[in-house]
C-alpha cells in the first residue's frame, strides 16, 4: 500500500449560470453573486460583495438591453481567487457588439442611462472584452485587493 498524499488546497473557485436575457434575469444574476460570494466567505455588505454586486448588474442589464438575441440566455460566471482575493466576473452573450474599453463614453448627464461602463470602468481595477466558444463575447471585469 502506498501513503495517502495530501490533496492540495483549492486555490480558485469557480460558478457559473445561465440566465434569460431579461431584466427579471439580471436581477437574479446580481443575487446569486452575492450569494456565492458569501458562501466563499466574503460577506454581505463588505467593499468587495457590494462592488461585485454592482459590477454583476452593470454588466448582465448591458448583457440584456444591448446583446440580447431573441431566445438565447446569457451566462453568468465567477472565479474567485482565494490566494489574492480577486473576484473576475464574467457575462457571456451570444451577441456580437462588442464595447471598447479604450472609449468608454462619457455620459450625457440629461439621459436616464448611458452611465454602465463608466460604472464598470470606475469600480473593477481592469475589465475587457474577450472571445467565446460560439457566437458573442464575454465581458469581464476584476474587482479585490491584489487586482489595484
Amino acid at each position: 500500500m502506498t501513503a495517502l498524499q495530501a490533496q492540495p488546497h483549492v486555490t480558485v473557485s469557480v460558478f457559473v449560470q445561465r440566465c434569460s436575457a431579461t431584466r427579471l434575469g439580471a436581477t437574479l444574476a446580481r443575487r446569486l453573486a452575492v450569494w456565492k460570494l458569501d458562501v466563499w466567505g466574503i460577506p454581505y455588505g463588505t467593499q468587495l460583495s457590494d462592488t461585485v454586486a454592482l459590477l454583476v448588474a452593470e454588466l448582465a442589464a448591458n448583457s440584456v438591453l444591448h446583446g440580447r438575441v431573441p431566445g438565447r440566455d446569457f451566462e453568468l460566471r465567477l472565479a474567485y481567487a482565494h490566494g489574492t482575493g480577486v473576484v473576475r466576473v464574467e457575462i457571456s452573450d451570444t451577441h456580437e457588439a462588442r464595447p471598447d474599453p479604450a472609449a468608454v463614453p462619457t455620459a450625457d448627464p440629461e439621459a436616464d442611462g448611458g452611465r454602465g461602463l463608466l460604472i464598470v470602468e470606475a469600480l473593477a481595477a481592469r475589465w475587457g472584452v474577450s472571445d467565446r466558444l460560439g457566437p458573442g463575447k464575454t465581458v469581464w471585469a476584476e474587482a479585490g485587493p491584489a487586482a489595484r
